[in-house]
């Protein structure tokens, strides 16, 4: 069925209007996930950086992204593991007074600059790795059935946080430590499946 130029005029048209809608109504602008690499690049001007840092960056910066994202899938096992063994409020009954309270601080500090993304309103996002392995480590009956030993588990976790200390402050990791994290990861997940 072919449709007339003013059947396709009404229909862009009411597009539109329903777009300033939502709009008017407080509809979130599109989030950075949506942007392209190049869009990204422009707007952070990479083009008036030196070609080799932005080339050495680029490169830490897929290392990055395999810790984050080891990160935040241990963060989803332990989360996961808790609600099923303890319940709603193991946040509160099984993990130490000092890593809630690091949290804590570390959400109100987000929380009070309005103008910057936050972490997200799970506490659990506000821990760093070093306190993850702990919440492990005072929960073993619950993440035993899952993990070899602590001891692996601290190892793979230490050497990770040092790679992501060292790319995180701008620096360079070699060949040999990309590696490591590669093997540690592959590791951790044949065992865990997280």
């Amino acid at each position: 069925m072919k449709s007339s130029p003013d059947e396709i005029y009404n229909f862009v048209f009411r597009g539109l209007l329903a777009e300033e809608a939502l709009d008017r109504v407080g509809r979130q602008s599109k989030i950075l996930s949506e942007s392209s690499d190049v869009e990204i690049a422009k707007s952070l001007s990479l083009d008036l950086l030196d070609e080799d840092l932005v080339m050495q960056a680029r490169q830490m910066s897929v290392v990055y992204t395999a810790i984050a994202a080891f990160e935040n899938a241990v963060r989803g096992l332990i989360a996961k593991v808790m609600l099923e063994n303890v319940g709603a409020g193991w946040w509160e009954t099984k993990v130490s007074e000092k890593i809630r309270e690091r949290a804590k601080t570390r959400f109100e500090e987000e929380k009070n600059i309005r103008w910057h993304a936050q972490r997200g309103n799970d506490p659990i996002n506000y821990t760093m790795l070093g306190d993850l392995i702990n919440i492990i480590r005072n929960n073993w009956d619950k993440f035993e059935p899952y993990i070899e030993s602590i001891e692996w588990a601290s190892n793979i976790f230490e050497t990770l946080e040092r790679s992501r200390n060292v790319i995180m402050h701008s620096g360079t990791l070699e060949k040999a430590d990309v590696e490591r994290i590669g093997i540690n990861i592959r590791d951790w997940i044949k065992q865990v499946g997280a």
